[in-house]
């Protein structure tokens, strides 16, 4: 490493430790200091940067928030397993969010069938209960890794302009608006957490009783028309949903 690449700008607006907590962000994420892997100590970080050891510690601090790094008293410091995350700020697939970040997203396809709409799938999706619906059942791998278990419903006749689709590399979403015309307008979502049964055990390799994230979502067409409703479960150990949240200012009382 350089001088030049170690440099930060004293006389800029940014305050020093900002800009070391930058710097070390992207040499995490970048793979510069590998997952697991210990990081320079406290005393060889300030000299490497020519900053007081209170500045590394703020810059380490916010590092340790985000869960980039983690501390062993007496041993150091040392970068954290990153868990993959998707902004649900704007409605977008998985592989739509992540692929433009560097992940390799595909999909391993485990049934696709028309079945009868049970009570709760029927309300969803607003058809009468027992119709035939499309369900479609996929494992997400994430840099070929299972991260998440995916199962779909979809009115019949939609689900017939799926059967000859590319199920393995793309998202469902750029399916129904691409192949089928449609224009989908927004999401209403319910997340809570679940325990690992046979079915997920096998399907996302962890052990029985593991912690998944069930994310139940149900997607609508721009005119209101439920027209997707999946079950999404999510290995607790290896991904997040991200969001930002704005409070609204109302005129004071």
């Amino acid at each position: 490493m350089t001088e030049t690449t170690n440099a930060l700008l004293p006389f800029s607006s940014v305050p020093l430790h900002t800009q070391l907590r930058d710097l070390l962000r992207s040499r995490i994420l970048d793979g510069e200091y590998p997952q697991n892997s210990q990081m320079p100590s406290e005393s060889e970080l300030g000299s490497m940067f020519k900053v007081s050891r209170i500045t590394v510690r703020q810059a380490l601090g916010d590092l340790q928030k985000e869960g980039l790094i983690f501390r062993i008293h007496g041993k150091g410091t040392f970068v954290a397993k990153l868990k993959a995350f998707q902004n649900v700020s704007t409605l977008q697939g998985l592989a739509e969010s992540l692929t433009g970040r560097g992940y390799e997203v595909m999909n391993r396809l485990r049934s696709f069938r028309f079945i009868p709409a049970d009570k709760l799938v029927a309300e969803r999706l607003q058809v009468p209960d027992g119709e035939l619906v499309t369900q479609i059942k996929r494992v997400r791998l994430l840099n070929r890794e299972p991260i998440s278990l995916e199962i779909t419903y979809l009115p019949k006749a939609i689900g017939e302009r799926l059967e000859n689709a590319d199920l393995v590399t793309r998202d469902i979403f750029l399916i129904l608006e691409n192949d089928c015309g449609l224009t989908l307008g927004h999401a209403d979502l319910a997340i809570d957490a679940v325990l690992a049964d046979d079915d997920l055990t096998q399907a996302l390799n962890v052990e029985s009783g593991s912690p998944i994230m069930r994310i139940e979502r149900l997607t609508h067409t721009g005119d209101g028309q439920p027209v997707d409703f999946e079950h999404l479960y999510y290995r607790g150990d290896a991904f997040q949903y991200r969001l930002r949240i704005d409070r609204q200012r109302g005129t004071a009382q």
